[in-house]
């Protein structure tokens, strides 16, 4: 039972694609109940019911660019719910652009979804956090970063890398402040099948790949393992800490 996630009740935002897609998968694959948010209703419901042919899976609205936007999902969430185990703050943007054209718009799109909305999200669900959480068995929140806010990426992508590396000290200052009922770690990818990553994959998926020291690129296992440990009593001694998954490419590539 070290890595059993079996009972336990979850939140995924950006749940319906991409990275939060796949860990939403492999927590309804290992028993959990899962709620996915994502702004684009329609498709949260498609992906929820293919997942609840595997268990259970239920979608939610929610625009997370707002800290009334945050509010409304914790608001939603706690009409349904008294406790919650996991919360994975997941809905990101990315933004590419030359230098002589990156303008405000491009910096506050990812500042407020990818970095306030892990915030205010956060802060609205402490509440059944705290109630699911103890000092044995913590509540976990689990936030996704990005290898791109570790090392300097190649694209023009300015506003993404510098929110990103602001995901992961924010993960540190949230993980002192909430221990020792809650824990607080981040995911920071590297390249995976997903929407965000689709046109640089097919311009350049091969010499990606073999870029990296394990020769691939992500599989949705790879990702969903990792917030599985995170979420399970295997992980339950860890916090304030920033996972790379990535094949290596940040570490030793």
């Amino acid at each position: 039972m070290l890595f059993s996630i079996d009972g336990k009740t979850a939140l995924v935002t950006g749940g319906s694609r991409g990275i939060g897609k796949m860990i939403a998968t492999g927590f309804v694959e290992a028993g959990a109940k899962v709620y996915i948010a994502s702004r684009k209703f329609d498709v949260c419901e498609e992906v929820a019911a293919e997942l609840s042919k595997i268990g259970v899976c239920i979608p939610l609205a929610a625009d997370l660019s707002t800290e009334a936007g945050c509010q409304a999902l914790a608001a939603a969430i706690t009409e349904r719910e008294d406790r919650l185990d996991i919360l994975v703050n997941n809905a990101g943007a990315a933004w590419g652009a030359p230098i002589d054209d990156f303008d405000e718009a491009a910096f506050e799109r990812a500042l407020a979804l990818n970095v306030k909305g892990v915030f205010h999200l956060t802060k609205g669900l402490l509440p059944l956090l705290r109630a699911a959480g103890s000092q044995e068995e913590p509540a976990r929140v689990i936030n996704i970063g990005s290898i791109d806010g570790l090392r300097v990426p190649a694209l023009e992508t300015y506003s993404y890398s510098a929110s990103k590396a602001a995901v992961h000290m924010l993960t540190r200052h949230l993980a002192r402040r909430l221990a020792p009922t809650i824990t607080v770690n981040a995911i920071a990818p590297g390249p995976f099948e997903s929407n965000m990553m689709r046109a640089t994959l097919a311009a350049a998926g091969d010499a990606i790949a073999a870029g990296n020291p394990l020769k691939r690129i992500g599989r949705p296992d790879d990702v969903a393992g990792t917030a599985i440990y995170l979420a399970s009593r295997a992980g339950s001694y860890l916090t304030g800490a920033v996972i790379p998954v990535d094949g290596g490419i940040s570490s030793v590539g």
